[in-house]
C-alpha cells in the first residue's frame, strides 16, 4: 500500500491535540470535568485563552480523525481486500479496546470519580462509559458498516457523495446548542445521530480515496479565514447571549452551518498544510505517528492525576498546564520506547517494528 506520510502525521497530530485538549479542561468552566482550577473564577471569560483554544480543537479534531480513518479504510480494502481489512480492524482497534476495558478505562474512572468510585465496579465500569476511547467503538461499527456496504457492491465513487458535506449540517442541528462542536457519546449503545454524523466524515474519506481526490497545498490558505472569521462567528452564535442574532429564527441553522463549515475547512486546510510539510518521510515524524496511538490510549489517567496533584498549588495556571503536558508526554514516550514499540503490544497497535540495526539493507 502507498504510504501517505502527510496523512499519517495529521492523524498523529489529531491524537496529540486530544492530549492538549484534555490537559486544559481543568482551566475552563465545564461541570462534567472533576478538576476545576481557581484560575477559572479569577479570570474573565474573554480573558481566559483556554475558552478559545479548547473549542477550536474540539470543533474539528474528531471529524478530521474519522475522515482520515475512512480514507485509510478504503485504501486497505482496495489494496488487500475485505477479509484483510476486517482482520486488521479487529487487531488494531477491537483487541486494544478490549484490553482497555479492564485497564485504561477503570483507572480513568477511578481518577475521574475520586472517592465516589466503587472498587467492585472495576470489571464493569466500561458498561457506563468508554471514556476517551468511545471513538474506537465507533470506528469498529463504521468499519463493519463499510464492509457490509462493500459486500453490497458500493464503491464510494459516485459524485453524489459530495452531498455528504452539506448533509452534516442537518446532524449538527441535533447537537447540544450550548457547546461549540459536535457531541460525543461514551456509552456502549451508540447514539445513532452521532454515528451517522461521524460516519459522514468517515465515508467522505473513503470517497476521497476512491475518487483519488487530494487536497492541494494551496488548501492550507483556507486556515486563516477559517480561524479568524468562521470560528469567531461560530463562537458568537453559541456563547454570546446578547449576540444580535441570538433570537433570530434561523439562528440555530446558521450556527450549525458555521460549525460544520469550520470542521470541513479545518480538515481540508490541515490536509493541505501537512501536504506542504510532511509529504516526505521523516523518521521522527513516523516515530511519533506510531507512538501517538499508545500515547492517546493512556494519556487521560496521567492527565487527571497531574491535574489533581497541581490544582491546589500556588503555581501559575499556564505553568501547571505546561508541567502536565511535559510530564505526560515524557512518561508516555519513554514507556512507548522501552515497553511498547518492540513488544507484542507495539505489534498489536502498529504492526511489527524493527530496530534500526535489525532493518534489512538492500544494495
Amino acid at each position: 500500500m502507498t504510504r501517505y506520510h502527510d496523512l499519517d502525521a495529521l492523524r498523529a497530530f489529531a491524537m496529540m491535540l486530544g492530549i492538549v485538549l484534555h490537559s486544559g479542561m481543568f482551566l475552563i468552566e465545564f461541570e462534567a470535568w472533576p478538576v476545576q482550577d481557581k484560575y477559572i473564577s479569577a479570570s474573565a471569560i474573554d480573558e481566559n485563552p483556554y475558552n478559545f483554544l479548547i473549542p477550536a480543537i474540539h470543533g474539528f479534531r474528531m471529524q478530521a480523525f474519522f475522515l482520515i480513518s475512512g480514507f485509510f479504510t478504503a485504501m486497505m480494502w482496495q489494496s488487500r481486500g475485505l477479509q484483510y481489512l476486517l482482520r486488521n480492524r479487529v487487531m488494531r482497534i477491537g483487541l486494544p479496546l478490549s484490553i482497555c476495558l479492564l485497564t485504561v478505562i477503570p483507572v480513568t474512572a477511578w481518577l475521574f470519580e475520586g472517592d465516589a468510585f466503587e472498587p467492585l465496579s472495576w470489571p464493569w465500569v466500561w458498561i457506563e462509559s468508554f471514556a476517551h476511547l468511545w471513538f474506537l467503538w465507533y470506528l469498529l461499527l463504521l468499519a463493519a458498516a463499510f464492509a457490509a456496504a462493500a459486500r453490497l457492491g458500493l464503491t464510494f465513487r459516485h459524485a453524489l457523495w459530495w452531498f455528504l458535506i452539506p448533509l452534516a449540517v442537518a446532524l449538527e442541528l441535533s447537537m447540544q446548542q450550548q457547546e461549540f462542536g459536535a457531541d460525543s457519546d461514551e456509552g456502549v449503545v451508540p447514539a445513532l445521530r452521532l454515528l451517522v454524523y461521524y460516519g459522514i466524515f468517515f465515508t467522505f474519506g473513503a470517497f476521497m480515496h476512491q475518487r483519488k481526490i487530494t487536497m492541494r497545498r494551496w488548501w492550507a490558505f483556507a486556515l486563516p479565514p477559517t480561524l479568524l472569521l468562521i470560528y469567531p462567528l461560530g463562537l458568537a452564535f453559541v456563547y454570546l447571549e446578547d449576540f444580535p442574532s441570538s433570537d433570530w429564527a434561523l439562528g440555530p441553522a446558521v450556527s450549525a452551518a458555521l460549525q460544520v463549515a469550520y470542521a470541513w475547512l479545518m480538515c481540508f486546510g490541515l490536509i493541505g498544510l501537512f501536504r506542504c510539510f510532511a509529504a516526505k518521510e521523516r523518521l521522527w515524524v513516523r516515530y511519533m505517528s506510531d507512538a501517538s496511538y499508545w500515547m492517546y490510549l493512556w494519556h487521560l489517567p496521567l492527565v487527571l492525576a497531574g491535574q489533581r496533584l497541581l490544582v491546589d498549588t500556588s503555581l501559575n495556571a499556564h505553568l501547571k498546564l505546561a508541567l502536565i503536558l511535559a510530564a505526560v508526554i515524557a512518561i508516555l514516550l519513554v514507556s512507548y520506547r522501552f515497553g511498547v514499540r518492540y513488544t507484542v503490544i507495539g505489534t498489536m497497535l502498529n504492526g511489527t517494528r524493527l530496530r534500526r540495526r535489525e532493518q534489512p539493507h538492500f544494495g
